[in-house]
Formats: C-alpha cells, sequence, structure tokens
C-alpha cells in the first residue's frame, strides 16, 4: 500500500488489539491484492443499542488506482447470527465483505 492505514475510533475509546486486528486484516487484503493503494477503517459504537447487543458498525474504504470501494457493515440482526455478537466479529464480517467486492471487481475487470 502506498499510502499508511487510517484507523478511526467513534464513540467508543481506541483499542490496540482491536487496530491490531485490524492491521492484520488489512495485511491479508492488501497480500493478496497487489493493486490495493490505500486503505480507511472506522469503528462506530452506536448508541445503547439493546435490540442488537451493541455491535458496532465498522466502514472500510479500500483505495485503489482510480476508484475507492466502501464497505460498511452494520449490526442487523447480530443476535441472529451470533450467540454472542462483538466488535470482532462485526471487524471480520465487513473484511470479509471487501474481500469479496475486491474478487468481484477483478472478475468484472478480466471480462
Amino acid at each position: 500500500m502506498d499510502r499508511p492505514l487510517d484507523i478511526a475510533f467513534h464513540n467508543l475509546p481506541p483499542s490496540s488489539d482491536i487496530e491490531a486486528l485490524i492491521r492484520q486484516h488489512v495485511d491479508k487484503l492488501s497480500q493478496r491484492h497487489d493493486e490495493l493503494v490505500g486503505c480507511r477503517v472506522s469503528i462506530e459504537a452506536l448508541h445503547q443499542q439493546h435490540q442488537t447487543g451493541n455491535v458496532c458498525e465498522v466502514h472500510i474504504v479500500l483505495s485503489l488506482p482510480g476508484r475507492d470501494l466502501a464497505v460498511s457493515r452494520e449490526p442487523h440482526k447480530a443476535k441472529e447470527r451470533y450467540a454472542q455478537p462483538t466488535i470482532k466479529t462485526s471487524i471480520r464480517d465487513a473484511f470479509k465483505a471487501a474481500e469479496r467486492q475486491l474478487e468481484s471487481l477483478k472478475g468484472k475487470q478480466r471480462q
């Protein structure tokens, strides 16, 4: 990546463990996708939502040459999908979605 990773926390204190987890995911993405130029990740704690289990929203913006890809993962029905949803599951889901978008973009460019 040409630009440094940008991580932002909204409505929650910064955590070195979460930053390390995000860096691992970004490193994995950049190893698989050489065209990745930059990445910006923001994690936002919603207001005390007892319905969604206080799971955080994760927003990822992947910068590629000539375009940006935006991925957002909101905690819709997180309690139905996971026994105990956490911030780590939200991050994992967001990066899986980012990987799928990058693969889809690669497929379109091949055609």
